[in-house]
């Protein structure tokens, strides 16, 4: 059984992390706004899992101004998309193997 669990991607084991690229999945970008109030996470929270996805090169993110603020939103980049899918996968396989 332990081969079964081996493609799951580390990665994407927390919550906020997973409701992340879930949810850029099939957005094409997000704002931060958008993201915090659909997770229900505070801003730091989702700064920090942002941050650790963007750092393994998931996540990509663009700052610029709406009206006269600042607005950062995210993406997932092609390496995120293809990680995610693989997790998605072994997801997948683990379930039909029960």
């Amino acid at each position: 059984m332990k081969h079964l669990i081996t493609n799951l991607n580390k990665t994407f084991d927390n919550r906020v992390r997973l409701g992340i690229m879930s949810i850029l999945m099939v957005n094409d970008w997000m704002a931060f706004k958008e993201l915090k109030e659909m997770l229900q996470v505070t801003d730091g929270n989702l700064a920090s899992h942002a941050k650790a996805l963007e750092k393994v090169g998931y996540l990509q993110f663009r700052k610029e101004f709406v009206g006269r603020k600042p607005q950062t939103s995210y993406a997932v980049t092609v390496d995120g998309r293809k990680a995610f899918n693989e997790h998605l996968d072994a997801l997948e396989k683990l379930l039909k193997n029960r």
